[in-house]
């Protein structure tokens, strides 16, 4: 199939050209020079897109043509593998669709479609779909390479190895194993899995049948804010290092913090291991085939994935000066002594003085762990050409089904720590003036200190979606017209727990959680659930997405287009332990929330040559968001405007070639029913300009380029007051080739180690002076040799 024909959120594959939409696709070359350190790190490449990979390797916040970021994850947007979605709703708790998703040698290339048909042709993506396609054995032979960091630790093994068994039989089968303390210092290798992905495919005369599977089972940590001093105001926040701790490098991970003990979901007690991060296990199994059938092209996808794992890590952690927060846990002439580590027992005579910070961390540890997010999915689709008069009319029609599992818990434990980088930051214990223990081995509350012990959650919900869906284009010369139309039908079913839900629940307990027979301070605030007292999730709903759009060929290597779309997506566990889920049926006391619609409308042009390439695109849209916010607790439900101009090109003379994006969005919040005051403001997370540009020099022997990805300035919160400072990242590579089969690379992630602030956790200075940012990666390098055979 041709570069230029795009397959993703279309009934069938067309050029281009001839393609009223907005596409853009990284191809294996392309990801190879940008050398993502994640799958969030990739996307940041995709003009139109914006990724906040702050998190690690999972758990970034995608969204796309100023669409928001009202909470986390990838809300409006649709990750998918070779067609069909990882998971159905992208901002689950705990879990993202780029914590399933992988880049090695078994990807081919990643399409993306913004806007436009991505309305009808998948549920609950309004915004895009992102699709990353596999490999399936077309080309003869393989490769290996093998990774190495020069300035952090990691060590990653690759392989893939494909081709033809038979004239009609081929397969593939790719994977990679990695570990390491990975690109920020923890101490530890907080780094360790990998993945294995094969699929089979047997053609014949009229089509193809392909059987496939991949298991992923991968530990990565999770990155949480680090504090930083800010020596300037809102606007103008300057942030600085704090002493002992490098934002860019380090994490309040560490090889002393490691042990969590609390109560289980069943209440009984559990310990468990910070170093598991995000620990993503899946199993999945597919059929795809594709057959000609008396005119009509047949296809069928499907997919069950077993999904489970978990998520153990601080998160939203708290900074205060140590004197400060000594008086607020102690009373006046409170002592604190270290917990654990190197200086275990010693006390801390000038707190003030403390690491040269003067600082304490409240760490709240969430442990989140995954029982099942198993989901199944199944997309069958039927199309005809059909020859009227002088053009071609094309038909679709299909049917959806999907099934996703919600069964997790959110457990809580509040440590205190000293602060400190290299990942050494050690435990601390509070004692008041006459000697009492207030806390005990650095353990304050076996709960959520900050919430007074709520928080504390469990849910076993599943979801349902069908929908069948229908298109039809008529192309006729150099004009192609069409429509299409889908009607989402959805349900939750299911139950939760927690004493959020009110009605008597009790969620704090005394109890001797570690059995030594006493009671100490921090057992008198241990965290239970009501296993009694369940409250129960039963709800159903619908919606029409719609989309329409004409494309005009110019000429050979120019067209235009335009296209109105309304799409939704639905809501999942957002919703819950909110006042929208009525606690005595399950019913939604605001039925509207159950999906939040979305408007949009986009005209662009689009040039291609052999040696240049551009798309311009206006675009303009209008969106409701119901959400809750996991950092503030607040519920979230309001409507946003959008609209701004996209711009693609590529540029190809003799041995170099420049890639380039842009993107201007102006947006605004034009309705909230929480807080009016922040009606007529710009979105948080919102910048005016996103851009891309990779220029390099490549010739068979050899290759130098980089890779310049930035933002301009954005607000931290939706209250318009902090603001985040723009930022340029730009990654480097050098690609030698020593002998023909023989690739030799140096690869630098933010060479100039420029400090990339996603946002901050704050709304505005706080006195103290101390922001929590959210950062994406300092500088790394690293060096690959691989092998292809």
């Amino acid at each position: 199939m041709s570069p230029d024909t795009v397959t993703t959120g279309v009934a069938k594959g067309r050029d281009r050209l001839d393609s009223a939409t907005s596409t853009s696709n990284l191809r294996e070359a392309d990801i190879e020079k940008l050398a993502p350190r994640s799958t969030g790190d990739l996307l940041r490449d995709i003009p139109g897109l914006r990724s906040e990979p702050s998190n690690g390797e999972g758990l970034a916040n995608v969204s796309i043509r100023g669409l928001p970021l009202a909470s986390s994850g990838v809300k409006f947007v649709q990750m998918q593998e070779d067609g069909l979605p990882v998971l159905e709703f992208g901002d689950i708790q705990g879990m993202g669709p780029d914590n399933l998703i992988r880049a090695d040698l078994s990807l081919a290339q990643v399409e993306v479609i913004r806007g436009g048909s991505a309305s009808t042709f998948a549920s609950n993506s309004p915004g895009g779909l992102i699709n990353f396609i596999s490999k399936t054995g077309e080309k003869e032979g393989g490769a290996a390479a093998l990774t190495a960091g020069l300035d952090y630790a990691q060590y990653r093994f690759d392989a893939d190895l494909g081709g033809g068994l038979s004239d009609t039989l081929r397969y593939h089968v790719g994977g990679f194993f990695r570990q390491g303390e990975g690109p920020r210092r923890t101490g530890y290798d907080a780094q360790r899995g990998g993945q294995v992905k094969l699929n089979l495919t047997k053609t014949f005369e009229r089509g193809y049948v392909r059987l496939y599977g991949k298991y992923l089972d991968d530990r990565t940590p999770f990155y949480d804010t680090v504090p930083v001093r800010a020596t300037g105001n809102d606007a103008h926040p300057r942030a600085r290092n704090v002493a002992g701790l490098e934002a860019n490098h380090d994490v309040l991970l560490s090889r002393y913090i490691r042990d969590v003990l609390l109560l289980d979901q069943t209440n009984n007690p559990v310990h468990d291991d910070v170093a598991d991060g995000q620990r993503t296990k899946a199993a999945s199994i597919g059929l795809e085939t594709q057959i000609d059938l008396a005119g009509w092209t047949i296809m069928e996808r499907f997919r069950l994935a077993d999904i489970s794992g978990g998520l153990t890590t601080p998160f939203t952690t708290t900074y205060a000066p140590a004197t400060a927060a000594l008086t607020k846990i102690g009373g006046a002439g409170a002592r604190l002594s270290y917990a654990n580590g190197p200086r275990a027992g010693a006390a801390i005579a000038d707190p003030a003085a403390l690491n040269g910070n003067g600082l304490i961390a409240g760490l709240n540890i969430l442990d989140l762990p995954i029982n099942s997010y198993r989901n199944v999915t199944n997309d069958v689709r039927a199309s005809r050409v059909w020859n009227l008069g002088t053009g071609e009319l094309t038909t679709t029609a299909g049917f959806y089904a999907a099934r996703q599992a919600l069964d997790r818990a959110a457990l809580w434990a509040t440590f205190l720590s000293d602060v400190r980088g290299d990942g050494s930051a050690a435990l601390l214990d509070v004692a008041a003036a006459d000697g009492r223990a207030l806390t005990k081995n650095g353990v304050y509350s076996y709960n959520l200190a900050i919430a007074r012990g709520t928080r504390r959650r469990s849910v076993d919900v599943d979801y349902a979606v069908n929908a069948p869906f229908a298109s039809v284009n008529y192309h006729i010369g150099r004009v192609a017209i069409g429509g299409s139309l889908r009607y989402d039908i959805g349900s939750a079913k299911g139950r939760m727990f927690g004493s959020d839900l009110g009605g008597g629940r009790i969620g704090v307990v005394t109890r001797d959680i570690d059995g030594d027979g006493e009671i100490s301070a921090p057992e008198t605030r241990v965290g239970v659930t009501p296993l009694g007292s369940p409250a129960p999730v039963d709800y159903d709903y619908h919606y029409l997405s719609y989309s329409t759009g004409i494309n005009f060929r110019v000429a050979e290597p120019l067209a235009v287009f335009a296209r109105y779309s309304r799409g939704a997506r639905a809501n999942a566990d957002r919703l819950l332990f909110s006042p929208i889920v009525n606690t005595l049926d399950g019913s939604l006391a605001l039925p509207r929330a159950a999906f939040d619609p979305v408007k949009q409308a986009e005209a662009g042009v689009k040039y291609r040559s052999s040696a240049l390439t551009l798309n311009l695109t206006g675009f303009w849209a209008k969106a409701q968001d119901t959400n809750f916010d996991p950092v503030s607790s607040q519920i979230i439900e309001r409507d946003y405007r959008a609209a701004g101009l996209e711009f693609e090109g590529g540029v190809h003379r003799g041995v170099f070639a420049l890639t380039t994006g842009a993107t201007y969005t102006d947006a605004e919040i034009t309705r909230d029913a929480v807080n009016s005051a922040v009606v007529g403001n710009t979105p948080r997370h919102q910048a005016k300009w996103v851009f891309q540009a990779t220029p390099q020099l490549a010739t068979e022997r050899f290759s130098l380029g980089a890779v310049f990805i930035g933002t301009t300035g954005s607000y931290s919160q939706d209250v318009d007051l902090l603001r985040t400072p723009g930022y340029v990242t730009t990654n480097a590579f050098v690609q030698v080739r020593p002998a023909e089969r023989l690739l030799l690379s140096v690869n630098a992630n933010n060479l100039f180690d420029a400090r990339a602030i996603a946002a901050f956790d704050e709304a505005t200075v706080p006195t103290n002076g101390i922001l929590r940012p959210r950062l994406l990666n300092g500088r790394t390098i690293s060096t690959t040799l691989r092998v292809d055979f």
